[in-house]
């Protein structure tokens, strides 16, 4: 499997930076392991829930990169209890990560270096806390860049990846196997198409744009809990470079990103359907002879969220709806779009997409 840190090279010096960090980690006591671990859970909850403030200590000692094995160094106590944040941060909405990463920063940068070694320490165990433990551990997959695009989204099929079991008939769905009849029915909680995805469970669209889930509202919320999933991961990034070298950030990474992207699309197309068949709803029952303004949804992959595309089809005022001011008004969107540098090539590939369908769906009623 290729991922875009492919290129990142084991000589790098995020890499050597990364190397050097876990082996400083390494050699501390378990003891000191422990310690850490309870100390990287508060700052990373802070950090992915953006509190105003964060508290941590650090260590009473550690053991520096030159000490003798065993020999552990005190750091100084007035070091030891960390606060950072205030109210003024809560109103001048200061991200999290800035005001954690800034006091680390200054830490490390101490001329004590038992100091500067628990700072490094409590970093390391933080992003990695925030890498490894918050998220969930998702499947093994492959992603296809599709022409003209440089970020694989669309799900490659594995015919030898082993299915998923589930006990309870209620939560998974029944296939039969074709390699050995004598299997009989395999329960498997997810849907073919969504099994191919590095979560599943997030899964609200199949290939054909039919909604999986019970509602908008539940794809919605899938889609916000894969972008909490790219945020953790980001954030760990944020307040420590060196964890893009990380495999498992890595692999996290790769299976979401495509994920979050290929769903964001997939449930922009659906809800611009739904829009086109109100429209006509609509239209059949006179409403919309005072005018007729349109936001359709779109996602944005470089900014992975979903944005609304506003333009004004019919102007305000009496006067009577006819399918051919949404033609027009597709048309003069397109333009707009094809020409709007601040949107990436895919991001502008797929809104035209998505007015091409409204345009095509109103010019057979001219």
């Amino acid at each position: 499997m290729m991922t875009e840190f492919d290129v990142l090279s084991h000589e790098s010096p995020l890499h050597m930076e990364y190397e050097e960090q876990a082996k400083l980690f390494d050699v501390q006591p378990n003891i000191l392991h422990m310690f850490l671990e309870a100390q990287a859970k508060k700052i990373a909850d802070a950090v992915v829930r953006n509190q105003s403030q964060v508290t941590f200590n650090l260590p009473d000692r550690v053991m520096l990169n030159d000490s003798p094995s065993g020999l552990l160094t005190p750091v100084p106590a007035q070091f030891r209890e960390q606060a950072v944040g205030s109210v003024i941060n809560r109103l001048t909405r200061t991200d999290t990560r800035t005001i954690v990463r800034q006091r680390l920063d200054e830490l490390e940068g101490s001329a004590k270096p038992a100091v500067a070694t628990a700072a490094r320490l409590i970093r390391y165990a933080s992003v990695t806390y925030m890498v490894n433990s918050m998220l969930p551990a998702g499947r093994t997959v492959q992603y296809l860049t599709l022409e003209e695009e440089e970020i694989p989204t669309v799900p490659a099929e594995n015919h030898n990846q082993p299915e998923s079991a589930i006990t309870q008939a209620s939560d998974a769905i029944a296939e039969e196997s074709d390699s050995d009849e004598k299997r009989g029915e395999l329960q498997v909680p997810f849907v073919p198409y969504a099994r191919r995805f590095y979560l599943p469970q997030w899964i609200a669209l199949d290939d054909k744009g039919h909604l999986l889930v019970n509602s908008v509202n539940e794809a919605e919320a899938f889609i916000a809990s894969m972008q909490s999933f790219l945020f953790t991961l980001h954030s760990a990034v944020s307040l420590a470079p060196y964890m893009i070298a990380d495999a498992e950030y890595q692999r996290k990474r790769y299976g979401m990103l495509g994920q979050l992207i290929n769903q964001g699309r997939a449930l922009a197309m659906f809800e611009t359907m739904d829009m086109i068949q109100t429209i006509k709803r609509r239209a059949a029952a006179h409403d919309l002879n005072r005018g007729l303004s349109l936001s359709m949804p779109y996602f944005d992959d470089q900014d992975l969220e979903m944005r609304l595309c506003n333009f004004e089809v019919i102007p305000a005022g009496r006067i009577m709806f006819v399918p051919a001011f949404v033609v027009r008004g597709a048309r003069q969107q397109m333009v707009k779009v094809a020409q709007d540098t601040r949107l990436s090539h895919s991001t502008r590939k797929y809104l035209l997409t998505e007015l091409v369908a409204l345009e095509k769906a109103f010019l057979s009623q001219e």
